[in-house]
């Protein structure tokens, strides 16, 4: 289990592979305590949207496959890197305002 905490939000808690991917998204050591500072929000939060779309591409071009093939089709209800990431990505908008940055590991 990962938990992000900042000065500014509760704490947002993630299951280990989800924090682990969201740490691989940002580019930090998810094995190691880190801080994401303030002026390395905007670009988190821009890495955080590109694999957010690049999973809903790829999601597409599954199904588009599968349709034309006549196979099964993933499920659209399925719980996206969006919905998984949508907490922290509200923790990062609020911190930035606040000028609080965020930890884990510590």
């Amino acid at each position: 289990m990962y938990c992000f905490k900042s000065k500014a939000t509760g704490d947002v808690l993630m299951l280990q592979e989800n924090g682990k991917r969201l740490l691989d998204i940002l580019g930090k050591d998810a094995a190691a305590p880190g801080i994401l500072l303030v002026e390395d929000m905007p670009s988190a939060i821009e890495a955080i949207g590109r694999a957010i779309e690049d999973e809903a591409l790829e999601f597409e071009r599954k199904k588009q496959e599968a349709t034309e093939k006549g196979e099964y089709v993933p499920d659209p209800e399925r719980l996206s890197l969006k919905t998984r990431l949508h907490p922290f990505l509200s923790m990062l908008s609020h911190c930035q305002r606040e000028q609080a940055h965020v930890t884990w590991g510590v």
